[in-house]
């Protein structure tokens, strides 16, 4: 019986044995993990803001009726380029019903009115003329027979605008709408036989058409709070167009408005530039365009991929790991200057002949362990 129990406690420790060589021989025999690391860097940085917007006429005119009437005729289309005076289209006026009966009767009072003072007129002068009167009573009956005549000629000029548009009536009833400035024609959003509204303190009319001077265009856009305290009036910028691709026009930055509008949760302020066309480029109003601003550039700075930071989670400082030793890395916080998204300045922390390491080889060593099981299973 003890020989058995001596043979069962000699093969179970040959077996413990067996577990534990396989253990030690299993640990050192897996591959140490190998990081990529990376040196700093010189090289020159330059932070940009890129601002959102349109390409729009700087001098934008819309032409309004000063009477209200029906559209008798168009002489232009859109497109068309026109200078200063031309006729862009004629308004057919249709009097109102009421003020035109209003301004006979207002005639009617008038002629009642100077049809008196001339009498009076008249027989004042011929008393004068025989000396039964004084000069100041005839010069104060000549007076009110001149006010008299004039108050029935501006009745009666105010019935002929009243019906017709104008005083001396015939083809020149209509109003005639002329372009205003030198430009060419954005939009007419009326047709021959609508209706139109003078403009007037009440209403702002009905526009005609729309004139816009194509060779001196601005850009409007906006750009977030945080860049905008970057920007001064007179800064070169570039603008690029979405329609005009690999083409980059020069403008000068005339305006950053002084107050901030918010959408969808962040301040937005609006900026404008005067854009340089060339005569060449075939532009269009109302073309969708970013604005590239350059904000802060430096040369030769010592720098890293910002790929490479890491952040403190309690204090959310910046910090590298630095190789110290054989396959070993030490966290080095680090003082950061400006970047480009790309590229990120290193004012402290580093030096150049640092090895920093590759913090998301862990992201590369997981895709490897799933392609390995991926490949079991095939």
């Amino acid at each position: 019986m003890n020989k058995t129990v001596r043979i069962i406690l000699v093969l179970v420790g040959i077996i413990a044995l067996a577990f534990v060589l396989k253990y030690f021989k299993d640990a050192n025999s897996k591959d140490i993990v190998d990081y990529k690391v990376e040196e700093p860097f010189y090289t020159s940085i330059n932070t940009k803001a890129v601002a959102t917007g349109k390409l729009n006429p700087e001098e934008e005119v819309e032409l309004k009726p000063q009477i209200s009437g029906i559209v008798d005729k168009i002489v232009v289309e859109e497109g068309d380029v026109v200078k200063k005076g031309d006729l862009i289209a004629t308004i057919r006026v249709v009097p109102n019903e009421q003020s035109l009966v209003s301004a006979k009767s207002r005639i009617a009072s008038s002629k009642l009115s100077f049809d008196n003072a001339k009498t009076l007129y008249n027989r004042n002068k011929a008393l004068f003329e025989k000396g039964v009167i004084s000069q100041q009573d005839f010069e104060n009956s000549e007076l009110s027979y001149n006010q008299a005549m004039e108050t029935l000629a501006q009745a009666q000029n105010d019935y002929q605008i009243i019906k017709q548009g104008s005083v001396s009536g015939g083809s020149s009833a209509n109003t005639n709408i002329v372009a205003q400035i030198q430009g060419t024609i954005l939009e007419i959003p009326v047709r021959e036989g609508d209706q139109v509204i003078q403009s007037n303190n009440f209403n702002a009319g009905t526009t005609i058409a729309t004139i816009a001077d194509m060779s001196k265009m601005i850009f409007e856009g906006k750009v977030d709070e945080a860049e905008v305290g970057k920007l001064k009036e007179g800064k070169e910028i570039k603008v690029v167009l979405g329609a005009i691709k690999d083409k980059e026009f020069p403008a000068t930055l005339t305006f950053v408005a002084p107050k901030g509008i918010e959408e969808n949760g962040a301040v937005q302020f609006t900026i404008k530039a005067d854009v340089k066309i060339d005569t060449t480029t075939n532009i269009r109003a109302g073309y969708s365009a970013n604005a590239e601003i350059d904000l802060e550039a430096k040369d030769s700075v010592l720098a890293i991929r910002e790929a490479l930071l890491q952040y403190n989670r309690i204090t959310e400082k910046p910090f590298v790991e630095v190789l110290d030793g054989d396959n070993k890395f030490k966290k080095q916080n680090v003082e950061l200057g400006i970047s480009d998204g790309i590229n990120v300045e290193i004012k402290e922390g580093v030096k150049e002949d640092d090895k920093i390491k590759v913090w998301n080889k862990a992201s590369n060593d997981n895709n490897d362990e799933e392609d390995k099981k991926e490949r079991r299973h095939d």
